[in-house]
């Protein structure tokens, strides 16, 4: 007598895959018809889904049958002035296309319905922070959802890319540290992000390890120019002896420079600086400034890559991918220190 699976143990492509002596990849082909797989393997794990009452739900439906042809990215209206963020958008497009898909932008919308939900097959968020209530609305639509970091606390998303951006910010600390910078500063975002909580918990850590007194100003994601160096100067100021400077998002040592050349400080020697997202803007500065490789746009590919393969089942929910990053050491650290 054929048996079904309990109904306390919902079947999943592994146990179809492991009923049938195949592979879950070439289960999952098998079953969303795509793919190289013989004819006689495809009825093979045909009747191991049927022998094991299993169903194929919308997160692990084939593309081939998906109803939009679109998969959709939520982008906050702030980070659209971020290189790091428009090459994760160039990211998800490039890889989008690959799979004959389209990109629906998704913008904040206060008044959307409380049962809002895009026509998309899936949705990949970027930075998700915990103060955005349009999160919390896209992770209740029921659509397959992959973010690049995780969302600190609460619910999370059926796929994460997230990257060690604490470790990175201590290997530049220490980097910053052997060249004889004593009492590095750290100008933070006030975000309530992974990435942010991240960064400020790895410095706050480094300075008790250290033994030294934490300096740390926070300034809004995607503060105009003035505002940052505003927030420079009065650190400066507060701490004179302050002899690297850490800017932790993109734009924030871009704009630190300017203030510290128009202060007569020569980065390099008189004061280090560095950054915790890399940019166009740092490599071309003067000089030009260390900083973290974020990978933007590899981040964006490896996000709409995990989301279809949730859509074709491939994975299973829940899965978290680590996308390394790189620290690159330029002339506002490496310079001769006197």
């Amino acid at each position: 007598m054929v048996q079904k699976a309990p109904t306390h143990a919902p079947v999943t492509i592994v146990d179809v895959a492991r009923e049938a002596g195949v592979s879950k990849t070439t289960a999952s082909d098998a079953l969303s018809e795509r793919g190289r797989v013989s004819p006689a393997t495809r009825d093979a794990v045909l009747a191991a889904a049927e022998r094991l009452g299993y169903s194929i739900n919308r997160s692990a439906r084939s593309l081939r049958t998906a109803t939009t042809g679109a998969i959709g990215l939520y982008i906050p209206q702030v980070l659209v002035r971020s290189e790091h963020y428009l090459s994760f958008v160039y990211g998800v497009v490039n890889e989008a296309a690959a799979f004959d898909y389209d990109v629906t932008l998704i913008v904040a919308a206060a008044d959307a319905r409380p049962a809002y939900s895009p026509h998309v097959d899936g949705i990949v968020l970027i930075d998700p922070v915990v103060e955005d209530p349009m999160i919390a609305r896209l992770l209740a639509t029921g659509l397959p959802v992959v973010s690049s970091e995780r969302l600190p606390g609460g619910r999370q998303p059926a796929g994460v890319v997230w990257s060690n951006h604490a470790m990175y910010t201590t290997l530049l600390l220490e980097h910053l540290n052997s060249r004889g910078a004593r009492h590095p500063a750290l100008i933070a975002s006030t975000t309530n992000s992974d990435w942010s909580n991240a960064v400020q918990n790895a410095y706050l850590d480094w300075c008790r390890t250290i033994g030294v007194e934490p300096r740390l100003e926070v300034a809004p994601f995607g503060a105009d120019p003035a505002t940052l160096q505003s927030a420079a100067r009065a650190l400066l100021a507060q701490a004179p002896d302050t002899d690297a400077l850490i800017g932790a998002g993109d734009g924030v040592a871009t704009a630190m420079s300017h203030a510290l050349s128009a202060d007569g400080r020569k980065i390099g020697s008189d004061i280090l600086l560095a950054s915790c997202v890399d940019s166009s803007e740092l490599r071309a500065a003067h000089p030009p400034i260390t900083a973290i490789d974020t990978k933007g746009g590899e981040a964006g590919q490896a996000c709409a890559r995990l989301l279809f393969d949730l859509l074709q089942g491939r994975i299973e929910p829940g899965t978290a991918q680590e996308l390394p990053l790189s620290l690159n050491l330029r002339e506002s650290t490496v310079g001769n220190r006197g």
